[in-house]
């Protein structure tokens, strides 16, 4: 199975084909819309609620346009990259308009990993690190080292 990041990463190339992108910057802004997800995802695991909000969002329950991870994932994406980039608005409304339908895309990512016969944290961490219980590395591993503390699992 492919990590989580390894399916952002496939999902905003795909998504932003149609778009425009300046050759100079399309490597920096791909990896930014999808590392902007990411980073979406590991700040809302370290959250208190954050659990919650990635397993409903993951398993289907939460729409990408409701959930505050999409909301997040869109500020990182402005600051770190529309920003700091330089990008016009319209170039940079149409890229940020993608990451509710990249975040979409993960509505039913997560499945039962450990076959106990349901989706829980186990399963989320599990899909965080490629499917392998033995992996914590990935850009995601601290992502799962705080589920796991905040779970004890």
């Amino acid at each position: 199975m492919a990590s989580i990041t390894d399916f952002i990463l496939k999902q905003t190339t795909s998504q932003a084909s149609g778009i425009n992108i300046p050759a100079n910057l399309k490597n920096q802004v791909l990896g930014g819309l999808s590392n902007s997800i990411i980073g979406s995802l590991t700040q809302t695991a370290s959250q208190p609620s954050g659990f919650d909000q990635i397993k409903e969002l993951l398993t289907g329950k939460t729409s990408a346009a409701a959930s505050p991870i999409t909301g997040l994932a869109t500020n990182l994406f402005s600051q770190n990259i529309i920003q700091k980039l330089g990008l016009d608005s319209k170039l940079g409304g149409a890229l940020s308009a993608l990451i509710p339908g990249i975040v979409g895309k993960l509505s039913g990512f997560i499945k039962d990993q450990d076959g106990d016969g349901d989706v829980d944290i186990n399963d989320i961490i599990l899909s965080l690190k490629g499917g392998n219980a033995k992996s914590g590395s990935g850009i995601l591993g601290a992502a799962t080292s705080i589920l796991g503390g905040l779970f004890k699992k």
